[in-house]
C-alpha cells in the first residue's frame, strides 16, 4: 500500500507541467503559481492550523525560509515551462536526485560510487537536452528551468532545520501546510508588483488546470508523499521521484505533440536512469542521520 501512495504522488506531481502549460495559454507565470498556491493554500489551511505546534511552524526560521524558496523556485520553473515543451520541462526535473548527491558530498555526507556514476548519467543527459535541445525550447527557457532546480535545492536546506512535529497524519502534513502557505504569501506582492491583479475570467480549461495543479499536483501529492514515504526507506521512496518526469513527458508528447527526437529521447533516458541510480545508490545513514532525500518528503517540484 505504501507504493501505491508513491506512485500516485508521482503521478500527481507529473500532471503539474500539462496541467500548467494549459493554463499558461491565458496567463502570465506569475498570475498561474499565484493562483495555484491560493488554491493549495486554500486546503492546506485546516493541517496549518489544526494545533498549537502547527501554528508555531509560522514563525519557524527554515520553515518561513523554505516557504519563501519553494515560491520563488515555482514562479522561476514556470517562467522556464513557458518558453520550452512540457517534455524538456518535465525531463530536466529527472536532475534532482544528482543535484542533491552532489550537494550531499559538499555537505560531507556519505556518497556511493553507484550514485556517483548516476550523478554523471543524469548530468550527461541534461547537458545533452540543453545543448541540443531539437526545437523544444529556448536557451532561456532552458536555463530557468535548471535555475529552478537550485532554488529548490536551497528549499531542501532549509528544510533539514525545520522541527519535528509529532506522529500521525496531522503532525506529518503541518511542515507542508505551512510551507505551502508561506509560499503563497511570497508569490502574491511578486506577481502584484510585476503585473498586477490576475485574469480571473478565463476559460473553463485554464481553471482546471489552475485548479488541478492546486489540488492534486501540490495539496494530494503532498498527503500522497508523506503516507507513502513515512512507511518505506528513503531510498526506495526516492525511486519514485522518477515517475514524475516519465509521465510529464508522456503527456507532452502525447498531448501536446512536443517534439520527440533522438537527442530528448537519449537525454531524457540517461536523467531519469540516473536519478534511479542515483538514490538506489544511497548508503543507509547511521541511527538518527539525515540525509537530504529525507528532506524532501511531502512536497513537489513540479
Amino acid at each position: 500500500m505504501p507504493f501505491v501512495f508513491l506512485a500516485l504522488a508521482g503521478v500527481f506531481w507529473g500532471l503539474g507541467f500539462p496541467l500548467g502549460k494549459i493554463a499558461l495559454h491565458e496567463m502570465v507565470p506569475a498570475h498561474m503559481v499565484l493562483l495555484r498556491f491560493a488554491v493549495a493554500a486554500i486546503v492546506s489551511l485546516p493541517f496549518a492550523l489544526a494545533s498549537a505546534e502547527a501554528r508555531r511552524l509560522f514563525r519557524n526560521g527554515p520553515v518561513v525560509l523554505a516557504g519563501i524558496c519553494y515560491g520563488v523556485a515555482f514562479m522561476v520553473q514556470f517562467e522556464g515551462l513557458a518558453r520550452v515543451t512540457v517534455t524538456l520541462a518535465a525531463l530536466l526535473v529527472g536532475a534532482m536526485p544528482a543535484l542533491i548527491a552532489v550537494t550531499a558530498f559538499v555537505l560531507r555526507e556519505r556518497v556511493s560510487r553507484a550514485s556517483w556514476l548516476g550523478v554523471i548519467g543524469a548530468t550527461l543527459g541534461a547537458v545533452l537536452i540543453a545543448g541540443k535541445p531539437d526545437g523544444s525550447g529556448s536557451p532561456l527557457g532552458i536555463a530557468l528551468s535548471l535555475v529552478s532546480l537550485v532554488i529548490f535545492l536551497g528549499w531542501l536546506l532549509a528544510l533539514r532545520g525545520a522541527p519535528k512535529t509529532s506522529p500521525g497524519m496531522a503532525g506529518a502534513m503541518a511542515v507542508p501546510a505551512v510551507t505551502v502557505i508561506i509560499a503563497a504569501i511570497t508569490v502574491l506582492p511578486i506577481a502584484l508588483l510585476l503585473h498586477g491583479a490576475p485574469p480571473l475570467h478565463v476559460s473553463a480549461a485554464a481553471w482546471g488546470g489552475i485548479v488541478g495543479q492546486g489540488l492534486l499536483s501540490t495539496f494530494l501529492a503532498t498527503v500522497a508523499w508523506n503516507v507513502g514515504a513515512a512507511r518505506v526507506g528513503s531510498a526506495a521512496a526516492g525511486v519514485f521521484i522518477n515517475i514524475e518526469p516519465l509521465v510529464g513527458s508522456v503527456l507532452g508528447i502525447g498531448l501536446f505533440g512536443d517534439p520527440a527526437g533522438a537527442t530528448i529521447i537519449v537525454g531524457g533516458l540517461l536523467i531519469i536512469a540516473g536519478s534511479i541510480v542515483t538514490v538506489l545508490g544511497e548508503r543507509p545513514e547511521p541511527e538518527g542521520g539525515e540525509r537530504m532525500a529525507d528532506a524532501a518528503h511531502g512536497l513537489s517540484t513540479d
